[in-house]
């Protein structure tokens, strides 16, 4: 077996594809207990904004169900419940368990219950069947993923014809002159905001690295077209910094 199909990449290291799952989740668990703060530091508040515009290109519709994959603390499925109203249904998943705990909790504290349920799964092997949503998200956790492609399958074969699937991640900047700063931003303040913050740096550090690793906008709109959407196009956020992908199953 090649190289290639044996190895991925966390970060910038190369390591075992079976061993991305477990670094992953390590970091997770590391970064759970501050993660939305940090999410408000890092972003200085925009991520909030970044989650907003993209419930509005989903377009969540009362009655409908809903799949949130790598869901973390909730900002989503939240979002994503108030929309789709009593008659419709959200399950917010993830695959790291401290994550989805946490998410949990925080939408029982704000009484976001009723139209919600939880499940712990891997988005490259969803233990859904085919054809069970009308929508599914991925906000910021396809670049974790060991397979996105595979994930991206999986996004499409769960979702009813006429469903679509929204992808929220960072990108590559579009404006030459903001390259630069955002990596000095990256390299620099991050890890050091997580050290201060969180106690744990090379988490962070990882998480700058990753978004580096990730495909940019065509590329990744041309993962989700082998994957089977049509009507794949993507929206650039803060210069590119961040980019809605967006797709349907016909």
């Amino acid at each position: 077996m090649s190289r290639e199909r044996d190895t991925t990449h966390f970060g910038y290291q190369e390591i075992p594809r079976g061993e991305k799952t477990s670094r992953v989740r390590n970091v997770f668990d590391s970064v759970a207990g501050q993660y939305d703060l940090m999410n408000d530091l890092m972003s200085m508040g925009l991520h909030r904004l970044w989650k907003r515009m993209a419930i509005s290109l989903l377009s969540p519709q009362p009655g409908e169900v809903a799949l949130d994959l790598a869901a973390g603390t909730g900002d989503l499925s939240a979002a994503l419940a108030g929309r789709v109203g009593e008659e419709g249904h959200v399950i917010s998943s993830d695959i790291n368990a401290a994550m989805l705990g946490l998410g949990r909790d925080r939408l029982i504290d704000r009484g976001v219950v009723a139209n919600v349920s939880w499940a712990l799964a891997n988005a490259e092997k969803l233990p859904f069947a085919d054809a069970s949503f009308d929508l599914v998200s991925i906000g910021f956790g396809l670049r974790n993923v060991t397979d996105q492609r595979a994930a991206l399958v999986e996004m499409h074969r769960v979702l009813r014809p006429g469903g679509r699937a929204l992808v929220l991640e960072f990108s590559r900047p579009v404006l030459p002159a903001l390259s630069p700063v955002y990596d000095w931003y990256s390299f620099n303040v991050l890890p050091t905001l997580g050290r201060w913050v969180a106690g744990d740096a090379d988490s962070y550090r990882y998480l700058a690295e990753s978004i580096r690793m990730h495909p940019d906008q065509e590329s990744l709109r041309g993962l989700m077209e082998t994957a089977g959407f049509e009507r794949c196009q993507y929206f650039n956020l803060s210069g590119g910094i961040v980019a809605i992908h967006r797709g349907y199953r016909v």
